[in-house]
């Protein structure tokens, strides 16, 4: 019988995260500080429009970019936190998550054999989606003495000819890393300068602890360059509900916009509507969130201080990923050991690509509660290995 399989699809690995969570499911006892979702519940004044909309009959499709009250708000709300201006109205695309967005802005833009430039380590889809669009990933190497920014000079040296796309991912999944404006200024010089084109994933947006975000697509030259992914999974707790958007140049729009409608149809009727009322009055949830995890952010990081555990200071997400290479243990290595010996779920920093190797991710997305037993026993295991290796 004929393969019934694409090679492309046999060929990508599957989700390093998963593995550990899919573990961990099972093992009695077990603390996960592996996953990247929220401890929240959505707040309840969304849940109620969600249910209300239901209550109301409203179970039909919508349009296919969105519906317009969404659309409105999304723009009001970025021009109201980010000062980033998209007409509602063909420059905007609501997507099922910030991830479909991500595919079909990649598949909207490249051509066979265009080369997209993606900055490891990074969330894990970017690659896939990239090759499955039929583009050649180029993987750009953040380093841990540059606070895993990319940098002008970085950026330059992988452009070549074939350049088409620069996926930008910050704040960043899995680092905790960002990008302020000057580093903003600096590489879009470079892009200006060669002509290329960036998605920039901005998921992570409304979660930053240094200074407010800012989107590539506030720099002067970079707007008709930039498609901006956002969504409300992160910032309002919304994982569940499957709701992104992509804003950008109308000529871009509207190509994502016939790929959404083939494949898709629309998000979800529910979401959309429970997402009008998040934009328009979830401003204080976001605020409340961002300070717990703030809170959580600077406990791990003193306590990695007080174990001698290396971890540079990260700025935004909410998570840590701190290095491990003393211990001369694969990032594989110490995730399984420590899984295997103390019940806790990390992710090795290698699921997140080769760069990411002698780190760990861990997620500050759960209770103080379960975070101080979780780095009890991470201090035990780390004691442990220490006195093994005679230190």
């Amino acid at each position: 019988m004929r393969n019934p399989l694409a090679e492309k699809t046999v060929g990508l690995k599957p989700s390093g995260i998963r593995k550990f969570f899919d573990i961990v499911s099972e093992m009695k006892d077990a603390i996960s500080l592996g996953v990247g979702e929220p401890d929240f519940d959505t707040p309840w004044h969304i849940r109620d429009e969600g249910i209300y909309s239901l209550e109301k009959g409203r179970t039909f499709y919508t349009s296919n970019a969105g519906l317009k009250e969404l659309k409105v708000e999304i723009s009001n709300y970025l021009k109201r936190r980010f000062q980033l201006r998209y007409d509602y109205n063909g420059e905007m695309l609501v997507t099922v998550g910030g991830s479909e967005a991500i595919d079909i802005a990649l598949r909207a833009m490249v051509n066979p054999g265009d080369e997209v430039l993606i900055p490891q380590p990074s969330y894990v889809s970017y690659e896939p989606c990239a090759i499955l669009a039929g583009a050649v990933p180029v993987i750009i190497d953040l380093k841990a003495e540059h606070e895993f920014r990319l940098t002008a000079q970085q950026l330059r040296e992988a452009v070549t000819d074939k350049t088409k796309i620069l996926v930008l991912p910050f704040p960043n999944n899995p680092t905790g890393a960002i990008m302020e404006r000057k580093d903003l200024e600096a590489i879009a010089e470079v892009i200006v300068e060669k002509d290329i084109f960036v998605i920039s994933d901005e998921i992570y947006g409304e979660l930053t602890y240094k200074e407010k975000h800012v989107s590539i697509a506030e720099i002067p030259g970079m707007w008709e360059r930039t498609i901006l992914i956002g969504g409300l999974s992160k910032s309002h707790a919304m994982t569940g509900w499957r709701l992104g958007y992509a804003c950008g140049p109308q000529l871009i729009i509207e190509q994502m916009l016939k790929i959404h409608q083939y494949a898709i149809m629309c998000a979800p009727t529910t979401s959309q509507y429970a997402a009008v009322d998040a934009l328009k009055n979830g401003d204080e949830d976001v605020q409340q969130m961002r300070e717990a995890y703030n809170q959580r952010r600077r406990y791990l990081l003193y306590a990695f201080q007080q174990m001698g555990l290396e971890c540079f200071e990260p700025y935004g997400a909410f998570y840590v990923f701190p290095c491990i290479k003393e211990f001369g243990m694969t990032s594989e290595q110490f995730a399984e050991r420590f899984l295997k010996e103390e019940k806790v779920a990390v992710v090795p920093g290698t699921a997140f690509g080769e760069s990411g190797e002698g780190f760990l991710r861990i997620s500050y997305a759960y209770s103080l509660e379960n975070l101080k037993v979780a780095i009890g026993r991470l201090e035990t295991f780390v004691r442990r290995l220490r006195e093994e290796q005679g230190k």
